[in-house]
């Protein structure tokens, strides 16, 4: 008797998805990151924060929203249900990334990474269900649903490359400043959740505890690391065009430069018209669409070569152990 496969390694001898399901299954997982982190926005925006009492259920009573918690209920149940779609984009990402022929066992392991943080985080916001919207732990939620987003866009973008050590595509202090950029927006998205967690926008209607600054200084010192990236970006935009990168890298620093644009006109508008939630949740989308587009701008520093020959066969030992 032959060994026992797992049912993924079963799948994987019996359908090879094309190089571009591929692309489209990973990416399918970077759109419901966004989706998940802007739906949560919108459900901290109308309040809803606390709709359904607890977790995992809605209520002590229900798996599901009652007709007697009204509108917040079902903002913030609807919210709970988009989480299984995103779990299946991202079993989708896993099931094709196994599928791949020859078998990417790196790229499967950084799919399977995505699972995990959906698992871990879904627990982090049934905590803070249970801690009333705790600001730092509403902060964490947050923060965790970005790593999420780090994590499919890597996986994105290693569906277009090979799996060979990768390659430097630009001069080692251009590469430093693409890290510089990368550490400093990440330090941006921390910051804006001091401005969150501290503003007007608690998540409930009910009393909500807030972080213990008043969240106009808050505000200013996220707009000093704002335009810090902004001046890097810009530095980044200048030097590319000097090296003479490629045209790719190039058009990754532009597209990040149209978003900070975007982005910060959007972050003043909204300070000084009183944060009003339709533009609080447009700032939203803009950072996950920022942090796309640096984590881009650092990936397309290197690349790896498609390797075409000398990939050993996959033996039915392995193909059990996957």
């Amino acid at each position: 008797m032959g060994p026992v496969l797992t049912p993924l390694a079963s799948l994987a001898r019996r359908w090879t998805p094309s190089p571009r399901t591929l692309r489209r299954a990973a990416l399918s997982a970077v759109v419901m990151s966004v989706v998940i982190i802007v739906t949560g926005g919108a459900v901290r925006l109308t309040g809803s924060g606390l709709g359904c009492d607890t977790w995992p259920k809605c209520t002590d009573d229900s798996l599901f929203v009652t007709p007697e918690q009204g509108y917040r209920g079902a903002i913030e149940f609807g919210n709970r249900m988009l989480t299984y779609v995103l779990s299946a984009a991202v079993g989708w990402a896993i099931v094709a990334a196994r599928c791949t022929k020859p078998w990417r066992r790196g790229l499967t392991r950084i799919a399977w990474a995505q699972f995990w943080i959906v698992m871990s985080n879904a627990v982090l916001g049934g905590i803070t269900v249970w801690m009333g919207l705790n600001p730092w732990t509403v902060a964490g939620h947050f923060l965790a649903a970005n790593a999420l987003l780090t994590v499919a866009v890597i996986t994105w973008h290693r569906t277009g490359e090979g799996d060979a050590p990768p390659r430097p595509r630009a001069p080692r202090p251009v590469r430093g400043l693409s890290w510089a950029i990368t550490l400093v927006s990440a330090l941006l998205i921390v910051l804006g959740t001091t401005v969150t967690g501290s503003g007007k926008h608690a998540g409930d209607s009910s009393d909500v505890p807030r972080m213990p600054w008043d969240w106009t200084n808050a505000a200013h010192i996220h707009a000093v690391s704002a335009w810090v990236v902004c001046a890097l970006a810009v530095a980044m935009w200048l030097v590319l065009r000097v090296v003479d990168a490629p045209p790719d890298t190039r058009a990754r620093a532009r597209d990040l430069l149209i978003v900070l644009l975007l982005q910060g006109g959007v972050g003043y508008v909204q300070y000084f018209m009183g944060v009003p939630e339709i533009l609080v949740g447009l700032h939203m989308l803009g950072s996950s669409l920022m942090w796309i587009a640096v984590l881009r701008l650092a990936l397309s520093m290197r690349e790896r070569t498609v390797a075409t020959a000398g990939i050993p066969a996959q033996t039915d030992a392995e193909l059990t152990r996957a």
